[in-house]
């Protein structure tokens, strides 16, 4: 599959699968405990109907739209209206506060809101409210309707698509370039303002062209069906859950809600999910805990299928009696898990974040495939993932097609290739630190082996260096006392200390089950359990438990479930410090 893009355009190219294909389904969404399907040929029907209105409202090439909802219908229709006309998507998170919003919409000099409904559609409008380019919102929802006349004109999603007849788009396509910008990712960030990422057709195209040689691979590129997941507003989403399945023909039904996974995986029986490594953690606490709970034989033999699956994803050998076994506990457990997940499924995709690789193997040994990836915002974001054949899953796998990397004398991860940005918007002094030569240095330090898998072992700026001088990467040890079921989330600190501690979230059940003095002695005995696993340096000697879970409504973690470290460390300085004094 070739990797010249020079012919990238997203809206031309989900055209030009429409009229492939018109009659086949698309996109899905779940109302009124119903799923409800458009096809491919009603999908650009309406995306041809929406940019027609924003043409008429004066909308031109380049101009920004800011576009904020839960994964939906109506925001991939959203989406392709304003590349479809010209325009520059600015995808923004549903959790952004009001100020949040202000930030971006001042800052990409947005023309136009496309929102649902809800406190998401009253923050963006408050928000609005102080931004003069603003002219004029859309809302998904016909009850999010303002009562009080605004500044700007509000239009109904549903009014609009019905009532404005459909634009002859050619011209506008065919007068898009590559290497036109197409959409702004504003970076969720673990700490300051966020900045606006320039990515173009050829940046995005590049990634999607390289999946599909992965999919191909693992022939999982025919009949695909995604369960949409992770929000649009993340750069992943936005290309792997959303413009690749347009590419390929797939069809996208929408999650109702992350508590909603099970059922949906078991109601969609989807072939492909996207997600990161916290979703997969969740999955895993919930199945071990059902096991746990059911018992006796059941639970012996699920331990068994796991403990020997879980070794064959190693390359370790098996024993002559885990041999005899292992095809009986294949049609007894790990079939009755790959049903649970809807009989279907060929890969899960995780990235975003550092997969815990005891979660993989666990996954791997119950015969569902996790095809673990790396990127960044700045690139497309795809830079490496497994290949469906080698899969090494405490790896991110070697770069993908189109991506060539190498390490720095530091040990950080550089890439490039036509998935890199065009660069941060208003932030050529960002731009150039980041992008040197032709090379992203993603900030993250990494070692490429041999066959050219590479292993992420920290981020630049969270290495945590010791009163001792050693370099400790803190999310390497967070991964390993997260593992423990009494361990929901975990802060590690220690830079210019003797050694380390951590804030530690115990798990809903412990806080719910035990008295203060309970969950003190059920987490510290979790925590021996992990520092037997890690070397002296890595052991956490103390730890303080949250007063609360680390989230995105009180602003400890950012909308891609990454703990914002500077926070939490400025939430419980006082207490960490402490610790150092006993």
């Amino acid at each position: 599959m070739s990797h010249y893009v020079d012919q990238a355009n997203l809206g031309a190219a989900f055209f030009e699968r429409a009229a492939m294909h018109p009659e086949k389904p698309l996109l899905f969404d779940k109302r009124d405990g119903e799923w409800k399907g458009q096809s491919y040929k009603a999908v650009a029907e309406k995306t041809r109907r929406l940019a027609g209105f924003l043409m008429a409202q004066g909308l031109k090439a380049g101009d920004r739209v800011v576009v904020c909802a839960e994964n939906r219908s109506e925001w991939a229709i959203a989406d392709l209206a304003v590349m479809a006309m010209g325009g520059i998507v600015v995808p923004a998170y549903t959790t952004n506060t009001e100020d949040d919003h202000r930030y971006i919409l001042d800052h990409s000099e947005a023309r136009f809101i496309i929102a649902s409904s809800g406190q998401l559609a009253a923050r963006l409008m408050l928000a609005a409210a102080h931004c003069p380019a603003v002219s004029g919102v859309v809302l998904m929802d016909k009850a999010a309707m303002p009562a009080e006349k605004t500044r700007f004109t509000v239009h109904h999603f549903d009014t609009v698509v019905a009532e404005t007849e459909p634009a002859e788009l050619s011209e506008t396509l065919a007068a898009q370039k590559p290497d036109d910008v197409c959409c702004f990712i504003y970076t969720s960030g673990t700490g300051g303002r966020p900045k606006g990422v320039m990515l173009t057709h050829r940046s995005i195209q590049s990634n999607i062209t390289a999946a599909m040689e992965l999919l191909e691979e693992g022939d999982a590129l025919d009949e695909a069906r995604f369960l949409s997941l992770l929000p649009l507003s993340h750069s992943y989403e936005h290309t792997a859950g959303m413009h690749l399945p347009f590419q390929i023909g797939a069809e996208v039904w929408y999650c109702e809600a992350t508590d909603k996974i099970a059922q949906n995986l078991t109601e969609v029986q989807p072939t492909l999910m996207t997600a990161v490594p916290r979703l997969y953690e969740v999955l895993h606490d919930r199945i071990t805990r059902g096991v746990k709970a059911k018992g006796g034989l059941s639970e012996k033999l699920f331990n068994a299928a796991a403990s020997i699956g879980a070794k064959r994803s190693k390359r370790e050998t098996l024993g002559f009696g885990e041999q005899l076994i292992d095809p009986i506990l294949d049609k007894l457990v790990r079939g009755k898990v790959r049903g649970r997940l809807g009989g279907r499924l060929k890969f899960f995709i995780s990235g975003g974040a550092a997969l815990n690789p005891d979660i993989g193997h666990f996954f791997m040994g119950l015969g569902v495939n996790i095809l673990q990836g790396y990127g960044q915002t700045e690139a497309s974001p795809l830079i490496s993932a497994n290949r469906p054949g080698a899969i090494r899953i405490q790896s991110v796998g070697p770069a993908v097609g189109g991506v060539e990397v190498k390490i720095a004398a530091d040990g950080e991860l550089l890439a490039r290739g036509d998935c890199l940005m065009k660069g941060y918007w208003k932030d050529e002094a960002a731009t150039a630190a980041t992008i040197k030569d032709g090379w992203l240095y993603t900030g993250d330090i990494a070692e490429i082996d041999a066959g050219g898998y590479i292993s992420i072992t920290g981020r630049k700026k969270d290495i945590i260096v010791n009163s001792g001088g050693d370099n400790i990467a803190p999310s390497r040890v967070e991964a390993i006392l997260s593992i423990e079921p009494e361990i929901e989330q975990v802060m590690v600190d220690g830079d210019k200390r003797p050694y380390l501690v951590a804030v530690i979230v115990p798990s809903a059940e412990l806080s719910a089950a035990g008295d203060a003095k309970a969950v003190q002695k059920a987490v510290s005995a979790a925590v021996e359990r992990a520092n037997s696993r890690l070397s002296q340096i890595e052991k956490v000697r103390r730890f303080v438990l949250a007063d609360e879970a680390f989230g995105t409504e009180n602003g400890q973690m950012t909308p891609t479930l990454k703990v914002k470290r500077h926070i939490v460390r400025e939430v419980y300085g006082t207490k960490l410090d402490s610790l150092y004094r006993k």
